[in-house]
């Protein structure tokens, strides 16, 4: 999820934890914590692009980070300040680090809470950024923060962000599984053969559902909104896996295609290779759309070996994103 959304939990599972003993602290240290797994952005200023998509929401996403990391910070934090309790230190550092994870989790790109075994937990019920799941969230932790320590006011505010939080999550996943039976529905009414489907929400909302479709030859892509009373149309995206030739067995770009499990396109533009990752869709909900969230431009060296450098999103497609969001989240 998004830093704020993980700032507002840490600070939420801070207070719970030790708002009672030493206040407002406790969500600040809790909000630091809450950012700390997300460090593991750093590693892309020390390795290759596949490296670092590899560790992205690895180890630091992990329940043995939480385990061996949370007394180290308790450590740190109760030799300097006032409050001394390294067991309550390790607590808060230990749900702090936890809950993240388990909130990203929830997202396309998923987590390994189980490093170092190589399982990546993504139940795709909510978009990285939901304000729907935020906004509430936040607004009750800002009502907590006004409230003294030792009123009942507090923890009931803060309970109550976190209960209801947690139920939309919930709702989500019901929500996802109405939509996967409006795909699949609609799949067999326009008898279409395929070996596996996975569906998420669109950005910034869970009306708007989205489906990747394997097919044989192609991916299908399409869009399904609660309010929508047409059919769904699906549009279709070659594999073109066979551009890759000799590279398809190099090690580095096997990788590439763990990393995207497979959901993933090739296309060749004024002779330059292209690695489309299809499990974020495209910076556009129109039919054919082409922009894809993650395009790597493949380039190789003088020795045969592949780099993966990541194409630039355009900004204006993100903001005609939203435009386009808004009115096909109303129907089609």
């Amino acid at each position: 999820m998004d830093s704020l959304t993980q700032i507002v939990l840490g600070a939420a599972v801070g207070e719970a934890v030790l708002g009672r003993k030493i206040g407002n602290k406790a969500m600040l240290y809790g909000a630091i914590a809450g950012t700390i797994p997300d460090l593991d952005v750093l590693s892309s200023f020390f390795t290759d692009k596949v490296t670092a998509l590899e560790m992205h929401r690895g180890f630091t996403h992990s329940i043995l980070f939480s385990i061996l990391f949370a007394p180290i910070f308790s450590l740190i934090v109760n030799k300097y300040e006032k409050y001394k309790s390294f067991k309550n230190w390790s607590w808060l550092f230990f749900w702090a680090f936890i809950t993240h994870p388990i909130l990203d989790a929830q997202t396309t790109w998923g987590t390994q809470l189980f490093w170092p075994f190589d399982i990546r937990l993504a139940f795709k019920n909510v978009f990285v950024v939901d304000p729907l799941y935020t906004l509430p969230f936040l607004v009750f932790l800002i009502l907590v923060m006004c409230q003294k320590r030792s009123s009942k006011k507090r923890r009931l505010y803060n309970n109550s962000g976190l209960i209801i939080s947690s139920s939309y999550l919930i709702i989500t996943l019901i929500l996802k599984g109405i939509s996967y039976q409006k795909f699949t529905k609609e799949l067999a009414l326009q008898n279409i053969t395929y070996s596996d489907i996975k569906t998420k929400p669109t950005p910034l909302n869970t009306i708007l559902w989205t489906a990747n479709i394997d097919t044989k030859n192609a991916f299908l892509i399409g869009n399904s909104s609660f309010f929508d009373k047409n059919p769904i149309h699906f549009s279709s995206y070659p594999k073109n896996h066979h551009l890759l030739g000799d590279l398809i067995h190099h090690k580095k770009v096997k990788r590439m295609i763990a990393i995207s499990k497979g959901w993933y396109t090739i296309n060749k533009k004024n002779g330059v290779l292209y690695f489309n990752d299809l499990r974020f869709g495209t910076l556009s909900i129109k039919p054919n759309a082409n922009n894809f969230v993650f395009k790597y431009e493949i380039i190789v060296d003088e020795n045969g070996t592949p780099f993966f450098k990541e194409v630039p999103k355009n900004k204006s497609d993100a903001k005609k994103l939203v435009s386009e969001l808004w009115q096909r989240i109303k129907g089609n």
